[in-house]
């Protein structure tokens, strides 16, 4: 066991998420100076292990985690892909550095050597970044991107640590009321406030759980509330097969929803069974055949590489149905084993024995989709992601999601509704984000709505 000891330093929260790229968590202990015992641990468990000690006197950020990098790396021979960076949002890091150094040449030498990036990890976010520029301007100041969630699905995944709730119909009922309220108030304080959305997303959960009737209910109070006139894209997370009926695709397509969301996962019903789903992929080529007939345009289809007993040729069965089938765009997710997941319940250290085989997983999806003209336009990483890779999303070209990308650039105000939904105020004179959230339990939710609405009026509409 290693003792990391970081001097002249109190939060040690972002060196220690670095350092769980190479130690698992039972292999090290980590102090600061805000820890009292950071000279004399007394913990239990330590005493069964050798120490050995690395300290460290470094207090500038960067040069701390450079410093511990290469100290670990020399002691493990793990060299992640991702250098010194442990963001969310390593593309967004192109764009300040593109802002602040003035050309690609030098943001690529910056990545290279000072954040100690891969080649190919530099290509990909590259790439995603002048993809982004191409298909986006800056906002302007009273577009936003509009969220609300629908927190119902039909079971719970085995990896899932989303907003996610299975209920019955009155109380579903009882939430959509409430939230048909919070769509209202918004709307008014939005056209007071001259604010409108560039882009609608209806997430979850999963939306398609509520009936065709709910559905255009919801549709039909969004289109009262707000001015729809200049938005540029509506989407619906249908999510899960087993959700999707005709009826509600008519209903979708009558309100003139031309993008969804269809998505299995994977392909091998096996795995479906394990992780909770219940559909299987036949019913995932229906669905897909139920929306074309529909007309629905643009279908995004998520799938996650490393799930529980897969091979690399079960996913590359996964990629190849999904390219077959035609998605307009296809989200590669890397499994991450969250705290509130069931997954962590029953292997708490999968994703790291999960991270050759992710890493393989990653690399064939990448050249599939290349190869069928896909590119990659948005990129984001999680905490406790195998290999501690990333997540890419994938689009033919014109079929971009503009909120996917807005919502990981950081540069515009997300009005967020429901319960478990985060507004983000964006103030462009200072580059920064204030959150303002709804709380997520959708009972506490309807129960608190007034607190939710007014939280919106205090930090959201103040103009």
């Amino acid at each position: 066991m290693y003792k990391i000891i970081l001097n002249g330093i109190t939060n040690k929260y972002e060196y220690d998420e670095l350092i769980k790229i190479f130690l698992r968590p039972e292999e090290y202990l980590l102090f600061c100076d805000s820890d009292k015992d950071k000279e004399n641990s007394t913990n239990e468990e330590s005493n069964f292990y050798f120490h050995q000690l690395l300290e460290f006197n470094e207090r500038e950020s960067n040069a701390l985690k450079r410093m511990l990098y290469e100290k670990l790396r020399d002691l493990t021979g793990v060299r992640p892909e991702w250098g010194i960076h442990t963001g969310v949002r390593p593309v967004k890091l192109v764009g300040e550095l593109i802002n602040k150094l003035g050309s690609m040449e030098q943001v690529i030498d910056k990545l290279k050597n000072f954040y100690l990036f891969d080649d190919e990890k530099i290509s990909l976010i590259c790439s995603t970044y002048q993809t982004q520029k191409e298909i986006l301007n800056e906002p302007v100041p009273d577009a936003i991107g509009l969220y609300i969630g629908i927190p119902f699905c039909p079971t719970r995944c085995l990896y899932c640590s989303f907003t996610s709730n299975q209920s019955q119909p009155a109380k579903i009922q009882e939430y959509m009321d409430a939230l048909h309220e919070e769509i209202r108030h918004t709307g008014r304080k939005m056209a007071q406030t001259g604010m409108y959305p560039e882009s609608v997303y209806i997430g979850g959960g999963t939306p398609t759980t509520l009936t065709a009737e709910q559905l255009d209910k919801l549709l039909t109070e969004i289109k009262h509330a707000y001015d729809l006139s200049k938005t540029r894209e509506f989407t619906v997370e249908a999510g899960r097969p087993d959700t999707i009926t005709l009826e509600k695709l008519e209903v979708l397509k009558n309100h003139g929803i031309s993008r969804i969301s269809i998505n299995p996962q994977t392909m091998k019903d096996s795995t479906l069974e394990l992780i909770g789903r219940s559909h299987n992929s036949n019913d995932i080529i229906k669905a897909f055949d139920m929306a074309r007939n529909v007309g629905i345009s643009i279908i995004n289809t998520d799938i996650i590489a490393g799930l529980p007993e897969e091979t690399l040729q079960d996913f590359e069965n996964t990629i190849n149905t999904i390219i077959e089938l035609g998605a307009e765009n296809i989200t590669v997710h890397t499994l991450a084993v969250k705290r509130a997941s069931r997954l962590i319940d029953i292997d708490k250290e999968f994703h790291y024995k999960q991270a050759l085989t992710v890493k393989n997983m990653l690399a064939l999806s990448k050249d599939k989709l290349y190869k069928n003209n896909y590119k990659p336009y948005y990129l984001y990483r999680q905490k406790h992601m195998a290999g501690s890779l990333e997540n890419v999303g994938y689009s033919k070209k014109g079929c971009e999601g503009i909120y996917n990308i807005r919502i990981m650039e950081e540069h515009q105000t997300i009005v967020a509704l429901g319960a478990g939904g985060i507004s983000k105020v964006y103030y462009p004179d200072e580059n920064r984000l204030e959150r303002v959230p709804n709380v997520s339990n959708f009972e506490i939710y309807i129960s608190r709505l007034n607190e939710m609405l007014q939280r919106k009026d205090d930090n959201l509409f103040r103009r």
